[in-house]
């Protein structure tokens, strides 16, 4: 079984001085966490799509589902989110054993809700890799120069560029497998290790690369509203 599992958790306090967190911020006219589910809605191979969000939160999330997708958004599961991103995925995953048992087939599909661009190809990517592979990881190649700093002063090194990759989302796991990871590590270990890619990784386990796109980008600054604004209005028209 696949599942969906989209983190608005996020409340936004680098977009400055707004009134709800960057997920309800509106483009092109509805909110950032609704075009997002609406790309998910596209593909039929999710078993059941879950929406993660901050607790005072939850009903306005489910009241916007209803609001802007009807029937559709009534079947999306909103559940609390968790103090860190981990944390949040773990919810999603308590969930789905709950509901419907885990085994090594249960994937989940986990994305920034804040990333509104993603293809039907990046989610239908996600899902074969994911799958075959047991994890994967959405990337772009990295097209700037990246420095590595030991203490934000002084340039350390200066990686290879051509090896580096710029992470997005989807990341895709194997529900049991990821869950297995977590529990194994220390509690420090959970407060340093933000990204469940990064838990495959220190634990031996290979994550597959899938293709991403520059516009697949998070919404993170006030400047990402109008770039979003820009790209919706290209799509519309047709550039």
């Amino acid at each position: 079984m696949v599942f969906g599992v989209i983190l608005a958790g996020g409340v936004g306090s680098r977009m400055g001085n707004v009134e709800k967190p960057k997920q309800f911020l509106k483009i092109g006219g509805k909110p950032i966490l609704i075009h997002t589910v609406e790309k998910f809605l596209m593909h039929d191979s999710f078993q059941e799509l879950i929406v993660l969000t901050p607790t005072e939160w939850i009903e306005h999330t489910k009241n916007l589902l209803k609001k802007y997708l009807g029937e559709a958004g009534s079947t999306v599961k909103v559940l609390k989110g968790g103090s860190t991103r981990n944390e949040t995925i773990m919810n999603s995953i308590a969930y789905i054993e709950e509901n419907y048992g885990l085994d090594d087939d249960t994937l989940i599909v986990t994305h920034d809700s804040v990333r509104p661009f993603l293809t039907y190809r990046i989610i239908e990517e996600n899902i074969k890799y994911g799958l075959q592979y047991g994890a994967c990881d959405t990337v772009i190649p990295a097209t700037d120069t990246i420095v590595h700093s030991e203490d934000g002063k002084i340039i350390t090194s200066v990686p290879d560029r051509s090896k580096m990759y710029q992470g997005q989302t989807p990341q895709t796991f194997g529900a049991k497998k990821l869950k297995e990871l977590y529990q194994s590590l220390t509690e420090e270990e959970k407060e340093i290790l933000t990204d469940a890619s990064k838990i495959f990784v220190i634990k031996g386990e290979q994550v597959y690369l899938v293709e991403g796109e520059v516009y697949n980008t998070k919404i993170t600054y006030p400047y990402d509203l109008r770039v979003a604004e820009s790209l919706l209005n290209d799509q519309k028209n047709g550039k």
